[in-house]
């Protein structure tokens, strides 16, 4: 969507507000021993409580309020009761939500307890490159050049990007135009960003995929060549200068 009113914009400060606390609630609630599902059903009272619907349930009928993806998961995981999370695991939260007819969406990555594995540094990438990539984007600035930057930093830190995820519009429902804010390089996409439009800008930095693959159970994605993944995403207003990022309470990058 694009902003084109003090209601419009309030409507979507409301609801982004409401999706970065609970991804920081959860983040912070997390701990060594529990379940998905109980981070999840945490994540879902806190929705509820402020009148939210959770997005994926919503528009797809997901089991889950939120997606809970966790090691070799690179998103969608269903949070289910048989997935524990243990000392170190690499966990990924998904949250987004609607409010009086506004949706907005964030999620990150997060090591659990002690980094006995040594997934820290891939999270640091995966956030240091979504700031870089905000940062760099106003009116007029080509889509294409976003995605470029993501993968220029992810080599540069030795890592690569999923090729086939990608941010998007977002605003009057999950999923607008555009859908195609890829973490790559794509000189067909001559798309620019528009000022006042409502985006949604993840990455998914990966050690060892390219690609993601959906599993049997519908929703689950893994990478195609095994490692592990850190996604990282905010909802922006786009301007002339710089984006106003409406999802900042999640302090992802704190």
């Amino acid at each position: 969507m694009s902003i084109t009113s003090e209601n419009e914009l309030n409507g979507m400060k409301r609801i982004s507000e409401i999706v970065a606390k609970t991804l920081k609630e959860m983040r912070d609630y997390t701990k060594p021993g529990m379940t998905a599902q109980q981070i999840d059903d945490f994540g879902g009272q806190l929705l509820n409580k402020q009148g939210a619907k959770s997005a994926p349930k919503l528009t797809y009928g997901f089991p889950g309020w939120t997606c809970i993806s966790v090691n070799h998961e690179v998103a969608h995981g269903i949070p289910s009761a048989n997935k524990i999370i243990q000392e170190g695991d690499l966990v990924n939260i998904d949250v987004s939500a609607e409010y009086n007819g506004f949706w907005a969406d964030n999620g990150g990555s997060f090591v659990v307890g002690k980094d006995i594995h040594g997934y820290q540094p891939l999270v640091e990438a995966s956030r240091n490159i979504l700031y870089k990539a905000i940062h760099a984007i106003h009116g007029g600035v080509k889509i294409c050049d976003i995605g470029r930057l993501i993968e220029t930093e992810a080599r540069k830190s030795g890592y690569r990007v999923i090729r086939n995820l990608a941010g998007h519009g977002v605003g009057r429902s999950l999923h607008e135009s555009p859908e195609d804010i890829l973490n790559c390089y794509d000189r067909a996409n001559k798309s620019k960003f528009k000022r006042f439009s409502v985006v949604a800008i993840e990455t998914f930095i990966s050690t060892s995929s390219d690609y993601a693959n959906q599993e049997s159970d519908g929703w689950t994605l893994v990478g195609n060549k095994g490692g592990h993944v850190a996604q990282h995403e905010h909802t922006i207003i786009v301007t002339d200068k710089a984006p106003i990022i409406l999802t900042s309470a999640n302090e992802i990058w704190n």
